[in-house]
């Protein structure tokens, strides 16, 4: 027996348009799941200019030189190389435009700093040169300068990891790199390194 009241008519209506929605929904998503990236493994490496600095919330934002704005979110225990003070507190006086580089992670939809590089007066120092050699296994980088000088560089372990620097281990002496170092105990030790633009 059909039901003749509109109350049981609407519902039927609302049941067939739920189903529809159901099912256009399974079949826009299949497609777009396979059109995902796999998710990201490790640390990566992201050079911007500071843009805001939250405290209280956890959170520094980093515009990159496209103009997109990256923000992070980033525990007590947050290192900070470069700059006065040591962790979290190193960023307190940071000022908008300095430039660093955010080493961090990503977990679901959020991207993790585990480690911030400062440059400028206070922080990492900056140089070019040409990569000779990479031993990511001894953590060291050699390169040679415009004035034919040979520099082998220590690399910090998120250095030595990190591979989305656009260098790749092979067909080096082509390859043109901006590192950003720190002196410490007398040697030089390469924080992040970059292929030159």
């Amino acid at each position: 027996m059909l039901p003749t009241n509109k109350t049981a008519t609407a519902a039927i209506r609302v049941g067939c348009f739920a189903a529809l929605a159901a099912g256009l929904a399974l079949a826009v998503s299949e497609p777009l799941g396979g059109q995902s990236p796999p998710p990201v493994q490790g640390t990566i490496a992201l050079e911007g200019r500071m843009k805001e600095f939250y405290r209280a919330a956890n959170v520094i934002i980093v515009t990159t030189i496209d103009g997109v704005d990256h923000m992070y979110q980033f525990t007590k225990n947050l290192v900070v190389h470069g700059g006065k003070g040591s962790g979290v507190d190193a960023l307190a006086g940071l000022p908008e435009g300095n430039t660093v580089v955010v080493h961090y992670t990503v977990s679901g939809d959020q991207a993790l700093a585990q480690e911030i590089d400062r440059f400028g007066d206070e922080g990492l120092k900056i140089s070019e040169g040409r990569v000779t050699h990479i031993d990511r296994r001894q953590k060291e980088i050699t390169i040679t300068f415009d004035d034919g000088k040979t520099e082998t560089l220590r690399m910090t372990q998120r250095a030595a990891a990190e591979s989305a620097t656009g260098v790749n281990d092979s067909g080096l002496d082509e390859t043109k790199v901006v590192v950003y170092y720190s002196n410490e105990s007398g040697r030089k030790v390469a924080h992040y390194f970059r292929k030159a633009s």
